[in-house]
């Protein structure tokens, strides 16, 4: 029900599209009465084209006359003027209409029978159309009233020997439809452009490369197929007709392709009853049409009724899509491909700015579409994009003038890319000329145009430079002599090639009929005329329509073979052929072309994307031709700049770029609208361009400097006090001998352990204090190393450490002392906690504080090294105590120590001289106060210096040791070493403490008694006897 329901809904779209042409034709006729009457309508005849007869048999006075047609006589009525007057002009336009709708199918029966009949024996026949075989014209009588005659007769050089010869202006309807008929068991039908398109006319003059010879290889490689038998014991014929370039009038001429697949049903048969007897033959496929254009509107009709169709010339991208376009194929890659082409060219010129023209077409949107989306990706930008009126006819010269001025607009977009067709790019170049800017614009060119005569051919200056991507084609082997040796004689079958031989040469081919180009001819072709090689240009692009025809032979081969089973001649299952079988077939066609390349369509049915990419350039003086300078395949340019020249002398490809780069580090300020117009200016001395925005200046990282260009943030090299440091070195000299001096000293104090001096100065506390000199001397060993998290912690613990234990002893010792004489004025009580391990308990308890300190601030804030910037040019690398005031946490409690020993050397500081220990304690003290004192702005006024910083601390705390080591034990080593004989208990307590008054002893003299028998003092070498009020206390000891 569907598939019926299918049918009877194309039918009627056949009648409404014939319908239509019918009632066009009759408009138009219609319209020539009113407009000129008699006289008018001859003049009219100027653009139409058959040969005017009259019927010398007709009479002046009958209405109507026979003339046989299609084997029988058929009357044709004459209308009087009285006659339409009367009836008014209902009458008149029915007669015209049912001639002019019924001629061209009268004629084309009519010579179908006869060259069937002449024919019969040869299983391949031509049917020649020669000429128009139709006529119809007006005449007036001699009286001169108007008489409408509507006349049929066969176009045939015979007519002139009959006396019938066609009038001085007699040129008929134009165009009048033509067929090359090619009889076979398999027809494919032919859509070729044998005509150009034109705006006054349907159709323009012939194209002889891309009409003639692809109609020629057309034929040329079916008889190629014939010959080799390519399907056994099967023929391969065609019908051929003309689109004229031109989509409304293609979709008509596709209408027959169809009329085999509906029931034969014919255009005419409501009358026309000499044709019941023909039935037409099912087209299997179609090749054509060139235009994208067309071939997206055949393509759609001849879809539905499932009948495959490949292209030779149509590369709109959209043809890919096969949910719309499942039967459509083509031999000619995709214009997608030819794109990426084109913008690789663009690229390999360094153009960043051009402008686009492209054909108001399928065609050429789609290209623009694909151009604009790819040159964005590439930072391509457009200037000036413009539209191309797809009839070049229909546009005035002023509309191409105009783009040529918008071109002028953007005066730096030097390249110009034109996707569009040949006649239109041909006015651009002549507006080019008149505007007088030649040579301005340097062109990239599409398929559509690139060398085609009808665009270079007297604009050979305005194209030269042109670099163009063409689909890579060879020649067709063997088609240049066939075509050479062709003649209007021997080539019958085609019914245009006297027009080609009348446009080539120039003249009026005798007997031919008037066309609205060769009337003007003055000259008449002598017939024997030879086409020569160097007289014609052929289209380099025949391959693909050689492809096209092979690509259906092919199927038809694989198709029988399987479905034949070998058979000789048709079988039931192709007879006739199933196009959604036959296009599975085609599909798979792999073969190798007569032009030698192998060929197979991809998976969207298109053909291998290989270009080649061609060159206008002046050869010589004068003399311009187009040559291969490059070729793009598989997705790679591959371009010979030395053979480009884009104008004479000069190989230099033109500069087309809005605004010339910037310099290195420098960033672009855009032009409003403009997306590759800028100014540029430099980044700030800590900037760099920004690798993300080129608009923009970014500040470099601290730790970083720009290079020299600005173009990139270097690191700028770590700054440490490094061992091998002047500083570092002197620093480490010092510490190393302040080290080597307090072994020293431990080492005679080991050695000299029992004597009284080492004895009364407190051995346990002695030791301690050495040990912690020794560390301070060891802290600067810590401070030179490069810094990491794991010498950060030891420094921030081992600093602070040393000086606590140092402190820690000092103060132990100076609040024994300090307790011991407070005691001894209070009562005779001997203090508790004065004993050596005491001491050490009390010490201990001390330096724990500073464990503790160290041990939360670890855990609040662990040592790690770090980068510290304090300026824009600095990197330190440094510990993050080293950043700010936090490293005095490590020093806090230390110093708080020093104080408190300070105090007590103060409060000591009068204690008899035999106890003078503390004077001396207390003059490291403020030797060590000034010492820190005179650090701590230094370390804060050094944050910028880290080296001086750490030289700063660590000579501090050298100094701080040295201090404590000179002043507490040089006394000590003097009577050791160098007064030995000091170092005895008398010395001591020089005098006995039995000598003191017992019956006046009191709690302090007691309390003297065992300050004599522990203490220990500072000055062992003087002996002062001092008088004082006490009589409890000798006057000397």
């Amino acid at each position: 029900m569907t598939n019926t329901m299918c049918l009877v809904g194309t039918i009627v779209i056949i009648c409404l599209v014939e319908l239509i042409v019918s009632r066009d034709v009759h408009d138009h006729y219609e319209h020539s009465l009113r407009r000129g009457g008699h006289r008018g309508f001859h003049q009219e005849q100027h653009h139409q084209y058959n040969n005017i007869n009259h019927n010398s048999k007709h009479s002046s006075n009958s209405n109507y006359h026979h003339q046989t047609y299609c084997g029988r006589q058929v009357k044709f009525y004459e209308k009087s003027p009285h006659h339409t007057k009367r009836t008014g002009h209902h009458h008149q336009p029915r007669v015209e209409t049912i001639a002019m709708k019924h001629k061209r199918h009268y004629g084309s029966q009519h010579q179908r029978a006869n060259g069937s009949s002449s024919s019969s024996s040869s299983s391949t026949t031509t049917t020649i159309h020669h000429y128009p075989p139709l006529d119809w014209t007006l005449d007036a009588s001699a009286d001169g009233h108007h008489q409408t005659l509507v006349a049929l007769q066969d176009d045939d050089p015979s007519l002139a020997t009959a006396g019938l010869k066609p009038p001085k202006h007699g040129i008929s309807v134009w165009p009048v439809k033509r067929e090359a008929v090619v009889e076979g068991d398999l027809i494919l039908g032919g859509l070729m452009m044998v005509h150009s398109r034109e705006d006054s006319v349907t159709c323009g003059p012939i194209m002889p490369q891309g009409g003639i010879q692809a109609l020629e290889t057309m034929l040329y490689t079916l008889d190629k197929i014939n010959e080799q038998g390519l399907v056994p014991n099967v023929t391969i014929g065609a019908h051929i007709l003309d689109d004229c370039d031109k989509d409304t009038y293609g979709l008509e001429m596709a209408v027959d392709f169809i009329k085999g697949s509906i029931s034969n049903i014919d255009d005419i048969n409501d009358y026309d009853n000499c044709s019941k007897g023909h039935k037409k033959k099912i087209i299997s496929g179609v090749v054509g049409a060139a235009s994208s254009v067309t071939s997206i509107q055949v393509a759609n009709l001849l879809r539905l009724f499932k009948i495959p169709q490949v292209s030779f010339f149509s590369t709109s991208p959209e043809l890919s899509n096969k949910q719309r376009f499942e039967y459509f194929s083509r031999t000619i890659p995709s214009d997608h491909y030819q794109v990426k082409a084109i913008v690789d060219i663009v690229q390999k010129l360094g153009w960043s700015y051009i402008s686009i023209i492209y054909e108001e077409s399928n065609y050429g949107i789609k290209a623009f579409e694909e151009l604009d989306d790819l040159l964005s990706k590439h930072s391509i930008c457009i200037a000036v994009k413009e539209k191309l009126v797809k009839d070049s006819g229909v546009a005035d010269t002023i509309a191409y003038d105009n783009i040529v001025l918008k071109l002028l607009t953007k005066p730096r977009a030097k390249g110009v890319i034109i996707f569009g067709s040949d006649q239109e790019v041909a006015e651009v170049m002549k507006a080019v000329r008149r505007q007088n800017v030649t040579g301005v614009f340097s062109w990239i060119g599409s398929d559509g145009w690139s060398a085609r005569n009808l665009v270079s051919d007297g604009n050979e200056a305005e194209v030269e430079g042109t670099l163009s991507v063409q689909p890579q084609a060879n020649p067709v082997l063997g088609f240049e002599d066939y075509f050479l040796n062709l003649t209007v004689i021997n080539n019958k079958r085609n019914p245009w090639f006297v027009e080609f031989w009348e446009n080539n040469f120039q003249c009026k081919y005798p007997n031919s009929p008037y066309t609205p180009y060769n009337k003007d001819y003055k000259q008449v072709c002598s017939t024997t005329e030879k086409l020569a090689k160097g007289d014609l240009d052929f289209e380099d692009q025949l391959q693909f329509v050689s492809d096209a025809v092979m690509a259906f032979g092919y199927a038809f081969k694989n198709m029988h073979q399987e479905l034949c089973r070998g058979k000789p001649g048709l079988c039931d299952a192709m007879n006739p052929t199933k196009g959604s079988e036959l296009l599975k077939y085609l599909r798979k066609a792999d073969f190798i072309g007569l032009s030698g390349d192998r060929f197979n369509f991809d998976v969207n049915g298109d053909g291998p994307a290989r270009y080649n990419i061609i060159h206008f350039k002046q050869v010589a003086p004068e003399r311009y031709k187009w040559i291969k300078v490059g070729e793009y395949y598989q997705g790679e340019l591959r371009l010979n700049m030395q053979d480009i020249q884009f104008r004479t002398k000069d190989s230099m490809p033109p500069e087309s770029v809005c605004s010339r780069p910037c310099e290195r580090g420098q960033a672009k300020k855009y032009v409003e609208g403009e997306g590759c117009c800028w100014h540029c200016f430099n980044c700030t001395q800590y900037q760099i361009r920004s690798p993300n925005d080129e608009t923009h200046c970014v500040n470099c990282p601290r730790g970083t400097l720009p290079d020299v260009y600005h173009e990139e943030c270097q690191q700028i090299p770590e700054s440490y006090l490094r061992p091998e440091s002047f500083l570092a070195i002197g620093a480490m000299t010092f510490s190393s001998f302040g080290i080597l001096i307090t072994f020293f000293v431990i080492g005679v104090f080991l050695k000299h352990n029992d004597t009284p001096i080492v004895r009364a100065s407190g051995r346990e506390l002695s030791y301690v204090l050495l040990s912690g000199i020794l560390l301070c001397f060891g802290v600067t060993y810590t401070l030179v190393i490069k810094p990491n998290d794991i010498v950060c912690g030891v420094q921030r613990f081992w600093s602070g450490f040393s000086f606590t234990v140092v402190y820690a002893a000092l103060l132990t010792k100076t609040n024994r002392i300090a307790r011991i004489f407070n005691a001894s004025t209070k009562s005779a009580k001997r203090p508790s906690f004065i004993s050596p391990h005491s001491q050490l308990v009390i010490c201990g308890i001390l330096v724990s504080f500073q464990i503790l300190i160290n041990a939360v601030w670890m855990i609040v804030s662990p040592a790690h090294a770090m980068h510290y910037y304090p300026t824009r040019e600095d990197n330190l690398l440094v510990c993050n105590s080293y950043t700010d005031a936090s490293y005095m946490i490590a020093f806090f409690y230390p110093i708080f120590l020093i104080v408190i020993c300070t105090v007590y050397a103060v409060l000591t500081r009068k204690t008899p001289e035999a106890f003078n220990e503390s004077k001396y304690i207390g003059f490291t003290m403020y030797t060590t106060c000034v010492i820190w004192l005179a650090f701590i702005p230094l370390y804060f006024g050094t944050a910028n210096n880290v080296q001086l910083r750490i030289f700063t601390m660590s000579m501090t705390i050298s100094l701080s040791a040295t201090v404590t080591l000179v002043c507490l034990f040089s006394p000590k080593l003097y009577i050791i070493l160098i007064r030995p004989e000091r170092n005895i208990r008398q010395s001591m307590m020089p005098i006995r403490y039995s000598t003191i008054n017992k019956t006046t002893g009191s709690a302090q003299s007691s309390v003297m008694a065992a300050v004599i028998v522990t203490a220990a003092t500072c000055n062992e070498n003087e002996k002062v006897i001092k008088s004082t009020s006490n009589e409890n206390i000798p006057a000397a000891y």
